[in-house]
C-alpha cells in the first residue's frame, strides 16, 4: 500500500470520528436544550472540536439537527428489526411468548435511551418543526405497526388469532404494551425489568381476550361439569 493511500485511508477515519463525535454531543445537547437553545458554541465545546469545523460537515445547525435525528433514527431502526425477529411464529405457549416480545419491544426500542431521545424531541419540537420528525414519523411507529400488522396475519392465517383488521390489532398491541409504563416514560422515569413483565402480561392477557381463538380458552379453561344427583 502506498503512504499516500495510507494517509487517505488514515484521514478517512479520522474525519468519521469527527463526525461522530459531533453528531454525539450535538444529540446530547438538543436534548438537554431543545433545538431553539441548543449552540453551536456548546455542541463544539462538548465535541472538543471547533465550531468552524462543525460548519464545515454541517453547514448549519438545522442540518446538523437533521443528522442528530437520522443518526439515532438509524440505530432504533436497526434494534427494531432485531426485535421484531424474535416475534413467536407458533401458537404453542402464545401468552407466554407474546409477553416475553411485549418486554423486549419496551425494554429495547421504547424505553432505551434512543427511544426515549426521539421522543423527548418530538415532545418539545414536534410542533415548531413538523417536517424534521416526518422521517421519524414514517420510519419509526410506521414501519413498526407495519410489521406487526403483517406478523398478526402470519399467526392469524395459522389459526392462532382471530383477527379481522391487522394493522388495528397492531396498534392496539403497542398501546396496550405502553399503557401501564406511559406515565412513568413521560417523565421520563426507566421501569423495572419487574415493572416491564407486569405491563407485558396485561398488554398480551387484554390482546388475547380480544383476538385469542375462542376454542384455545376452552381449552385452557374448561367448563365445570354439573353436578350429578343420583
Amino acid at each position: 500500500m502506498s503512504s499516500g493511500a495510507r494517509i487517505t485511508g488514515h484521514t478517512q477515519r479520522g474525519q468519521c470520528a469527527k463526525r461522530m463525535s459531533i453528531l454525539d454531543a450535538a444529540a446530547d445537547v438538543f436534548c438537554r436544550q431543545g433545538f431553539a437553545g441548543a449552540s453551536i458554541d456548546e455542541i463544539a465545546a462538548v465535541a472538543c472540536v471547533s465550531r468552524q469545523t462543525i460548519y464545515n460537515h454541517y453547514r448549519e445547525k438545522e442540518t446538523l439537527f437533521v443528522a442528530v435525528i437520522e443518526d439515532v433514527m438509524n440505530r432504533a431502526n436497526a434494534m427494531l428489526f432485531s426485535v421484531l425477529s424474535t416475534f413467536p411464529d407458533r401458537a404453542d405457549n402464545l401468552e407466554d411468548e407474546l409477553t416475553a416480545f411485549a418486554v423486549r419491544l419496551n425494554k429495547n426500542c421504547i424505553c432505551n435511551h434512543d427511544g426515549k431521545f426521539l421522543r423527548k424531541l418530538v415532545q418539545t419540537e414536534g410542533e415548531r418543526y413538523p417536517h424534521l420528525f416526518e422521517s421519524w414519523r414514517q420510519q419509526g411507529p410506521g414501519k413498526l405497526t407495519t410489521a406487526l400488522s403483517a406478523l398478526f396475519g402470519r399467526l392469524a392465517h395459522k389459526g392462532a388469532l382471530t383477527i379481522d383488521d391487522f394493522d388495528v390489532a397492531a396498534r392496539q398491541f403497542v398501546a396496550l404494551g405502553n399503557a401501564d409504563l406511559q406515565m412513568m416514560i413521560l417523565l421520563g422515569g426507566t421501569p423495572t425489568d419487574e415493572e416491564l413483565e407486569k405491563s407485558a402480561r396485561n398488554a398480551v392477557h387484554t390482546f388475547l381476550k380480544a383476538y385469542g381463538r375462542p376454542e384455545a380458552e376452552e381449552a385452557d379453561h374448561p367448563p365445570q361439569l354439573a353436578a350429578i344427583s343420583g
